[in-house]
């Protein structure tokens, strides 16, 4: 929020919250257009599948994918259509500030080390965007455009990032941005490390390639 200050972050800054949790009251969320958090998540009848912390609206024409780390744990999920990809992941952050801005900083810094110049902020549905190219095998000289979105919520952060034609193209990326809008948030009531994952879960009899499950 612009005009906020900042206070220098300690050791126990960096935990989002503190337990227990039994002893603590939540605020009330503030009105969303979404995405949500599940304490006001809409009664819409929309069919949604539940990754655990996120649960995601279903498109039509557009496979859902789960991201993998190297531990086996689901760490994002991306919607991947014929014009493009729309990856979610879901963060812990404070309880009094949003952290938006500066990942968004860190991001253009990281972006503009690849290809110099290249990122660019812009005003979206949901604040400022970060608007970029990136160099990809197969894309050839030009990259491929990219656009990443924050949204801060209670204790989380949600970070979406749109790639290929759905990036540039208002009226190829508005399902996508439904299903943004669509989406909910169950952060949980476990202490996190301010921008750690939030872990995922597969939905219910899904299983990894070979048979595998997610650690933990």
């Amino acid at each position: 929020m612009p005009g906020r200050r900042r206070q220098r972050r300690t050791e126990a800054s960096k935990i989002d919250a503190t337990p227990p949790w039994e002893t603590r009251l939540r605020d009330t969320p503030p009105p969303t257009t979404g995405p949500f958090d599940d304490r006001d998540a809409p009664q819409d009848g929309i069919e949604r599948v539940d990754l655990g912390a996120l649960r995601l609206p279903l498109l039509d024409q557009v496979e859902l994918r789960v991201d993998i780390d190297e531990s086996q744990q689901v760490v994002a999920a991306t919607l991947a259509g014929p014009n493009g990809t729309m990856q979610v992941g879901v963060f812990a952050a404070p309880r009094s500030e949003g952290i938006w801005d500066e990942v968004r900083a860190e991001i253009a810094a990281s972006v503009n080390a690849q290809r110099r110049n290249s990122a660019r902020e812009q005003d979206g549905p949901w604040g400022v965007e970060l608007h970029a190219t990136l160099p990809e095998p197969g894309s050839g000289p030009q990259g491929v455009a990219v656009r990443f979105i924050g949204v801060d919520g209670p204790r989380w952060f949600l970070r979406a990032l749109l790639a290929g034609p759905v990036a540039t193209d208002a009226t190829l990326a508005e399902p996508f941005e439904q299903a943004l809008r669509g989406t909910v948030v169950v952060r949980g009531n476990e202490p996190l490390p301010v921008r750690d994952p939030v872990p995922l879960k597969l939905p219910p009899g899904v299983e990894l390639p070979g048979g595998a499950t997610p650690a933990g």
